[in-house]
């Protein structure tokens, strides 16, 4: 069943190659040890199965883009080898590239849908209201600008626009990421592809369908995937220079020493194998070992990317939060009442209620829903603003300022000052009101996840500069900066305003680590150097546009996944080291004649052992905490 399982998971395509990659290495041995008698040397089965794709890419590198790789080395080796009648030693040297190429391509990640998942988010129709107060259902595309339309509760805002009747709330999540929906009344901007939570209302279409803001985000989705450029392998970078050593050091053998034989064993020992192993090796034994700590590293190369990263911007909703608001303070101020019956008047009337904040108080109310509430009678939701009722028989209201101070409810100066104290914590507030006088406030705050002090702490203290970027307002962005050390933040940021400012800083050489969960963050995961998103919470749509997923939702993490990084590098470095200097002694060698082309290839293959070895150590690699770079 796992196998079953593996197979299927395996990218398409790549269960072929596994299988090609298995007979080529049964043929081999064949071949070498002379299991079988066959009429051809068994070797030939690897030339096929492994060289001719490589004579195949080669030839259309050099031919139609005048791209010269590493394969073009790899495919004179072969050629010389089969007419030196060296069938061995082109076997092997084809068989072991072919591994090299199929871990690389193996460690790049599926084509992701991301892009397509925010289209489907598009808005498909709206409903226009006609000169005689009908409305029709038209497409969103057809809207057009200074149109009146009509938006229900439940359904998605087709376009942007400003509300001329009617009061709600609005989820912007998909824009800001911020959890809790935003009051919206008359003269208010709404936006395309937000969704409205309760009150009907009419609005005035200020954009057309594709100028809209959903729409905006999606072309910056693809703006920045296209410009992000990717790692290319050590190998082929060289390939041109190789190439032309390999040659030049193949020919003059031959000239100077008259045997072909020598040139053909320089041309098979110059052959990239372990050059080629060095970094794919490394990059799969890292991403197993993240993997083992809850961490999907989704593009093969991000690991490299990360390890070149000094500043690391988090979204603060989701990422740095738990991403739903909880009572975090009780203000009574009323003048009899105990603090538990006004909490419990106040979740018996906010139990009736759909809004985010009063499922809030209910959950913040000792027992929440399975407490025993008072009889509520005249329950009113009124949208925007709050809730009325009737508790006991007595008038109640949970709500904004404007909803106490359209039923003759003002608030003293003791309950402003301290209303405003909240509001610098970056609060969000709901006003009692209890027989027409004012007797309370409920603060609510998105809590800040436990370890993410500790998270913050570790990665200032291993050289990486920790900034915030959040739609939220300046209030509760400066409160969460400094109550976790983050040194620098910006608030009110739209999508486009996390992307200006991660691009401005690249732009500066500093390569920026985005960490996400909200639709409104896939721009900037897919801009920064590397983009990492929540897994558990995160948005389909954020963990798509990223590099990398933490499955667990554990920022803790992150200070581990930087370390393991460089140290990645640092194991690739020590590989490329290794198989250069392998490479250089092997040309040597055969120079002197000591080597002929089977024992030429052998001798890379042992090379390439050692690089897999010293690779596989990542697997299990801890590393140390508060190291610096």
């Amino acid at each position: 069943m796992r196998i079953r399982e593996f197979w299927k998971s395996l990218p398409e395509g790549a269960g072929r190659e596994i299988l090609f990659l298995a007979v080529a290495g049964a043929a081999l041995a064949v071949s070498f040890f002379g299991l079988v008698d066959l009429p051809f040397d068994a070797a030939w089965v690897a030339i096929v199965l492994c060289g001719i794709p490589i004579l195949k890419d080669a030839a259309v590198g050099v031919f139609t883009r005048f791209d010269i790789k590493a394969d073009v080395l790899v495919s004179m080796a072969l050629i010389a080898s089969v007419l030196t009648d060296e069938i061995f030693a082109a076997g092997e040297v084809a068989f072991i590239m072919q591994i090299g190429s199929f871990l690389e391509e193996f460690t790049v990640a599926k084509a992701r849908a991301g892009i397509e998942k925010l289209v489907r988010l598009t808005p498909r129709t709206a409903r226009r209201i006609l000169e005689n107060q009908n409305e029709e259902t038209i497409p969103a595309e057809a809207v057009k600008v200074g149109d009146l339309l009509r938006v229900l509760p439940g359904e998605t805002i087709p376009v942007d626009g400003v509300i001329v009747h009617g009061n709600t709330s609005v989820d912007q999540s998909v824009m800001t990421g911020e959890s809790i929906p935003v009051d919206k009344g008359e003269g208010d901007e709404v936006f395309s592809g937000t969704l409205n939570c309760f009150g009907a209302f009419e609005m005035r279409s200020s954009k057309r369908d594709s100028d809209s803001s959903i729409q905006r985000m999606i072309r910056l989705v693809q703006s920045a995937d296209a410009g992000k450029a990717r790692i290319v392998g050590i190998a082929d970078r060289w390939a041109t220079w190789i190439v032309v050593a390999a040659v030049l050091s193949a020919a003059l053998a031959w000239i100077v020493t008259g045997e072909l034989v020598r040139a053909v064993t320089i041309l098979v020992v110059f052959c990239p194998c372990a050059l080629v192993l060095a970094t794919p090796t490394a990059i799969m034994a890292a991403i197993g070992n993240a993997t083992r700590h809850g961490v999907l590293i989704r593009e093969g190369d991000a690991l490299e990317r990360l390890a070149t990263v000094r500043d690391i911007v988090f979204d603060k909703t989701g990422t740095l939060t738990h991403g739903r608001p909880e009572v975090t303070a009780l203000h009574n101020f009323h003048a009899v009442l105990p603090d538990r019956e006004l909490a419990l008047i106040a979740a018996a009337v906010e139990a009736r209620s759909e809004h985010p904040l009063g499922k809030a108080v209910v959950r913040g109310f000792p027992g929440g829903e399975r407490t025993t509430f008072p009889e509520v009678e005249a329950f009113e939701m009124v949208p925007g603003r709050g809730v009325s009722a009737r508790v006991a028989g007595r008038p109640f209201l949970a709500g904004s300022l404007e909803l106490l101070r359209s039923r003759g409810v003002e608030l003293p100066e003791e309950g402003a000052s301290k209303a405003e104290e909240q509001l610098a914590e970056g609060a969000t507030l709901i006003l009692l009101a209890l027989d027409g006088r004012f007797c309370g406030i409920i603060a609510l705050a998105d809590l800040v996840r436990e370890n993410a002090a500790a998270t913050v702490a570790e990665l200032n203290a291993i050289g990486v500069r920790t900034v915030l970027l959040t739609g939220d307002n300046p209030s509760a962005a400066r409160h969460i900066a400094e109550l976790l050390g983050i040194r620098d933040f910006r608030a009110g940021c739209l999508p486009e305003n996390k992307l200006a400012w991660i691009d401005e800083t690249m732009r500066k050489g500093e390569p920026v680590c985005m960490v996400g969960d909200g639709v409104n963050d896939a721009p900037a995961l897919k801009c920064a150097r590397v983009g990492i998103a929540m897994g558990g919470i995160g948005s389909d749509i954020a963990i798509e546009a990223a590099d990398i997923a933490l499955v667990k939702d554990d920022i803790g993490q992150l200070p581990f996944l930087f370390r393991l990084a460089r140290r990645m590098m640092t194991t690739i470095r020590i590989n490329l080291t290794f198989s250069m200097i392998l490479n250089f002694a092997a040309v040597v060698l055969a120079w002197l004649g000591l080597l002929n082309p089977v024992i030429g290839a052998l001798v890379h293959n042992a090379g390439s052992v050692l690089v897999i070895v010293n690779s596989a150590l990542l697997l299990n690699w801890r590393g140390r905490r508060n190291s610096t770079p």
